[in-house]
């Protein structure tokens, strides 16, 4: 089971990734501009926002297994539709429909994992569902400029189907298909303001909009005020009520601030100071996702030994130790110290993030893993994206005062370090409370 998951999780992540270094000859292809073109990523990644809330409901509703199985085959119908569009609306269409796909796939999975787990094994299994999306972004890049360059465009979205066909039928054949114990009624009015909430946010805030990203927050609020008073919400809101969960989820926020938006500012370093290749450069900042997924059965064994507040702490000053070094980043520093450098910093992501997602879930009832795992990744989403839009007005602005400067991407890294610095906080409260609760 484990396997298959992965495999399928892998679709969702590597897509996201595999057509951006694609978007100049996309353009070139059907005859339209970048900004049109760029809808092809920002429609999938919304689409993909906007499915996080609904997957919990629509797992209980038709049971975990059967809707990662849905999603599978539709995910490949998608890619199959995007390989032949002939017209850029149609891609876009169909990308979003990819999306949607996708940001159902993925959760789904996540609380099939953790539902057949248990706690006495969730952190090494969400470990391994964990590989995935630290590999895929490093595989999307170098994977989406060999496709392109060797078979086409067509082979960006072709290379799903065979993958996604191989899931299905080892889903169809080897996963637990557990009878559905009935969801309440769906939440129409949580629904209508979650899908257009989030990706409303998460759009506005990445791309600098402020009145989607207004907009967001207050859809999103009005959802908060009328979930904690309904009977049947789309997302049990409660949960924060423990302060266990809530320090779990204040961590998880603050690492996608300091993850995902950190993604973007290494790569500037190679590309416009050292004025490395796209290929290069993917090459160059694949130590980080390698170090991640080298600490990720570490942090899983450790996190089922001894709980995950204590790896979550230690993780913390690791990847500080690991991004101290790329704040004193200078025009000419070694390539192999910088690797090594990344190799730290992957490890201590690797030994954060999934022991985060596993504490709060441990902690958590078996019938509420539904309500809290959509939860965990609204807040990493939003989280990244709140880390993008900042540390890209930073590093822009470095930037444009010194073009090719070291320093602007120096002293990037220093808010890096301060950000993760503060997610120390929550993380030393989640110690205390995983404590008082085993105590």
């Amino acid at each position: 089971m484990t396997s298959i998951l992965t495999l399928g999780g892998f679709l969702s992540m590597f897509t996201s990734t595999v057509v951006n270094v694609a978007l100049g000859t996309i353009a070139a292809e059907f005859r339209a501009s970048l900004g049109t073109v760029q809808w092809i990523v920002t429609g999938y990644l919304l689409a993909l926002a906007a499915m996080v809330p609904v997957s919990g409901w629509a797992s209980r509703r038709f049971g975990a297994a059967r809707l990662w199985l849905v999603c599978v085959g539709l995910f490949a119908v998608c890619s199959a539709l995007c390989a032949t569009a002939t017209s850029i609306e149609a891609l876009i269409v169909f990308r979003v429909l990819q999306g949607a796909a996708g940001g159902l796939l993925v959760p789904a999975g996540q609380i099939l994992f953790a539902v057949t787990a248990g706690p006495k094994r969730l952190g090494r299994m969400m470990a391994v569902l964990s590989i995935p999306i630290y590999l895929a972004p490093v595989l999307g890049t170098l994977g989406g400029s060999l496709l392109t360059e060797g078979l086409g465009v067509p082979w960006l979205f072709l290379v799903n189907v065979p993958i996604a066909v191989l899931s299905l039928l080892l889903g169809w054949k080897w996963l637990p298909m557990q009878t559905p114990a009935g969801a309440e009624p769906l939440d129409r009015r949580g629904l209508l303001l979650t899908v257009t909430g989030l990706p409303s946010l998460v759009y506005g805030v990445a791309e600098g909009a402020p009145i989607p990203a207004i907009a967001g927050v207050v859809l999103l609020a009005i959802f908060a005020a009328t979930a904690s008073r309904s009977r049947a919400p789309l997302l049990d809101l409660r949960l924060f009520r423990d302060r266990a969960f809530f320090s779990a989820a204040a961590v998880i926020f603050g690492m996608g601030v300091a993850l995902f938006g950190a993604m973007i500012v290494l790569p500037l370093y190679y590309l416009d100071v050292r004025h490395e290749s796209l290929v290069a450069t993917g090459l160059l900042t694949a130590p980080l996702a390698l170090g991640t997924v080298a600490a990720l059965p570490l942090a899983g064994r450790l996190t089922d030994r001894i709980g995950g507040a204590r790896v979550i702490f230690a993780g913390l000053i690791v990847t500080i130790i690991g991004t101290v070094p790329l704040a004193l980043l200078t025009g000419s520093d070694d390539y192999w110290w910088l690797s090594a450098v990344q190799v730290v910093r992957g490890c201590g992501i690797g030994l954060t993030t999934t022991p985060a997602l596993a504490a709060g879930l441990m902690l958590v009832p078996k019938d509420r893993i539904s309500h809290a795992m959509p939860i965990f990744a609204m807040l990493q989403r939003i989280g990244g994206s709140f880390g993008t839009s900042i540390l890209t007005v930073l590093v822009s602005t470095g930037l444009a005062a010194t073009p090719g400067a070291a320093a602007a991407i120096a002293d990037t890294h220093w808010w890096i370090t301060g950000i993760t610095g503060i997610v120390l906080i929550p993380s030393w409260i989640l110690v205390r409370a995983e404590k008082s609760t085993v105590d």
